[in-house]
C-alpha cells in the first residue's frame, strides 16, 4: 500500500449538492472510492480540517471549509525515468519532466509525482507546481519556491501571460504542401465520455492555438505548436481536428483499450520553452529544454 506523505485537499463548495455529511459527500465526488475506504481513512485519522481537527462518518457537511485526506493505492508504478533540473532559485525552480510521470498525485500515483521527486530531492516541502502538462507529454514545468509570492506566479497562467512552445511530432500524408505552412486553430472544447477526454463542440472559442510545419517526410512531420489557452488535451485535439493525430497518441483520434504504459513509444510531445516577465522581479525570463523531437 501507498501512502501519500502529504495530504491532498478542496474545498467543500458554497452549495450544498444534497448531502448531510462530509463522508457523503466524499462518496458522491470521488465515485470510484468506496464509501468503506472513507469511512476506514476516517477512523484511521487520514481525513481532518485545515485546523487539524478530525472528520468522522457524521461529521456535517459545512460549506467552503477545505477537507484534507492522504491518498492510498495498493500498488503505485515506478517511472524509469529521470527529471532534471533546469534553473533553481529562490523564488521558482523549473524542471524538465520525463513522458509517463504526472506532474501531481492522482489517479494510481501517490508518490511517484515529479512535484514529489522535487520536493525530496530539494528538501523544499513548499515546492508546488504552478501549472500541469499531461503524463504523457515531456517538457519544461514552473514551480513555486516561496509560498509568499506563489500567487503570482499562478495569475501569470491565469491571465495567459506565459508563451508556451511545444514540438510535436504527428502522422500526416501529403495531400496538401507542408513548407513554411501555419495553421490558427481557435474552437469550443468540452469534457467528452469518458470524462477525462475533450470533444470540439459548437459555441463560442474556448480554445487558441498557433501551429507550424518545422519539417516533414512521406508520413510524418515536425511541428511546433503554441497553445494561447490551455484547455485539457488541446495541443492534442487541434493536431487530430487538422487530420494530423500525434504519434504514439493513445486518446486520439480514438481511446486506446487500457493496458500499461508502453515506455518505448511515448506520446511524441514536448513542451520545450516558456517566457514569461517574473511578476516579483520584472525580468524576462526564458527557459529552453536540452530536449528536442527528431524526425530522425
Amino acid at each position: 500500500m501507498a501512502i501519500a506523505i502529504t495530504p491532498s485537499k478542496f474545498s467543500l463548495p458554497q452549495h450544498n449538492p444534497g448531502v448531510t455529511t462530509v463522508l457523503a459527500f466524499l462518496i458522491r465526488q470521488f465515485p470510484n472510492i468506496s464509501a468503506d475506504v472513507w469511512q476506514q481513512r476516517m477512523l484511521d485519522g487520514k481525513v481532518h480540517w485545515h485546523d487539524g481537527s478530525l472528520i468522522h462518518a457524521l461529521t456535517p457537511y459545512a460549506a467552503q471549509q477545505r477537507v484534507y485526506y492522504y491518498r492510498e493505492v495498493a500498488r503505485e508504478p515506478v517511472i524509469p525515468f529521470a527529471e532534471e533540473i533546469v534553473f533553481e532559485d529562490e523564488l521558482i525552480l523549473v524542471a524538465h519532466k520525463p513522458h509517463f510521470l504526472p506532474v501531481m498525485p492522482g489517479g494510481k500515483y501517490v508518490e511517484e509525482c515529479l512535484q514529489n521527486r522535487l520536493r525530496r530531492k530539494t528538501g523544499n516541502q513548499q515546492l508546488q507546481a504552478v501549472h500541469r502538462i499531461d503524463n504523457g507529454t515531456a517538457g519544461l514545468v514552473l514551480f513555486s519556491v516561496n509560498p509568499h509570492s506563489r500567487q503570482y506566479y499562478h495569475g501569470l497562467f491565469e491571465t495567459h501571460q506565459v508563451t508556451k512552445t511545444y514540438q510535436a511530432i504527428a502522422c500526416i500524408n501529403q495531400r496538401i504542401p507542408m513548407d513554411n505552412q501555419q495553421w490558427e486553430i481557435k474552437n469550443r472544447l468540452e469534457k467528452s465520455e469518458p470524462r477525462f477526454l475533450m470533444r470540439i463542440v459548437p459555441g463560442l472559442a474556448n480554445s487558441h492555438s498557433r501551429i507550424r510545419c518545422l519539417q516533414y517526410t512521406a508520413d510524418k512531420a515536425l511541428f511546433e505548436l503554441n497553445p494561447i489557452t490551455g484547455k485539457t488535451h488541446q495541443l492534442r485535439v487541434h493536431m487530430q481536428s487538422l487530420g494530423w493525430p500525434l504519434l504514439n497518441d493513445t486518446y486520439y483520434p480514438e481511446l486506446q483499450p487500457s493496458k500499461p504504459d508502453d515506455y518505448s513509444q511515448p506520446l511524441q510531445l514536448l513542451a520545450q520553452q516558456l517566457r514569461f516577465i517574473d511578476p516579483v522581479t520584472q525580468q524576462v525570463r526564458h527557459f529552453l529544454s536540452h530536449t528536442q523531437l527528431s524526425l530522425d
